[in-house]
């Protein structure tokens, strides 16, 4: 394992590609080839060529922002295969670990060795607005910096946060009709009050529900009665509370 805050060097490659290679890549992933991918994309290979040549590995990443796109990108880990974790700690760093042990390296930005790429810096502390970037001299610099301004460590991941826990029985919801894990509760939790979406008047679908808004042949729900979704029109919503 690499000594802790380890410097890397070595040529401007990005895993399998060139650096213009990549940023072809990533716009096509991406929608665009933003600064942080392409610097992301760098520290994931920083951390990537410290661990133990033939483990299998899990990633996790500390941020929403464009670095999870570099991850799915150079290593097998992704979000939808569950190998990828996201901690939004705020912190634009990621670790690469062994799926068993839990042991790998944390790779993040260095402020301190921002000081002889200042378009960088300006970019990375966000000292300078968007429109005042210099986009062209931004990707010159991060392409000339590469793994220079990456800091790796050792790391120990949290036992509890090996593996991945087994999603456990399956149950139909008793009021939108959907699955859903039955750990969760009597009903999932989109109807249980943690539904992204705004409270509407739900519309008619043929078979389903009529057009007044509840399910045909169902007597009208006392939505004051209701305590979750309020937009109920399934006659069995355990949400809805029988007058006394």
């Amino acid at each position: 394992m690499p000594k802790l805050a380890e410097p890397l060097y070595g040529a401007g490659t990005i895993g399998p590609y060139t650096f213009e290679e990549f940023l072809e890549v990533a716009a096509a992933f991406h929608g665009t080839a933003s600064p942080g991918l392409m610097l992301g994309g760098f520290m994931v290979d920083a951390a990537r060529r410290i661990l133990p040549h033939g483990i299998l590995y899990d990633a996790l990443v500390e941020t929403v922002k464009c670095l999870p796109d570099a991850v799915q990108l150079l290593t097998p880990p992704t979000y939808g295969n569950g190998w990828m974790q996201i901690h939004n700690l705020g912190r634009f760093s990621v670790s690469l670990f062994d799926k068993y042990s839990g042991e790998g390296v944390r790779a993040w930005i260095d402020p301190q060795r921002l000081g002889d790429w200042p378009e960088i810096q300006a970019w990375y502390l966000k000292t300078k607005r968007k429109k005042d970037q210099d986009r062209e001299r931004l990707f010159a610099e991060i392409k000339a910096a590469g793994r220079n301004v990456c800091l790796v460590s050792a790391i120990q991941l949290r036992r509890e946060l090996l593996g991945r826990p087994p999603m456990g029985r399956i149950g139909i919801c008793p009021v939108c009709g959907e699955s859903y894990p039955l750990a969760d509760g009597p009903v999932c939790r989109g109807c249980a009050g943690q539904s992204p979406y705004a409270a509407v008047e739900p519309r008619p679908v043929r078979g389903a529900v009529n057009g007044r808004g509840r399910a045909a042949g169902s007597a009208p729900v006392d939505r004051a009665r209701c305590h979750s979704c309020r937009v109920c029109v399934y006659p069995n919503c355990p949400s809805v509370k029988t007058a006394p």
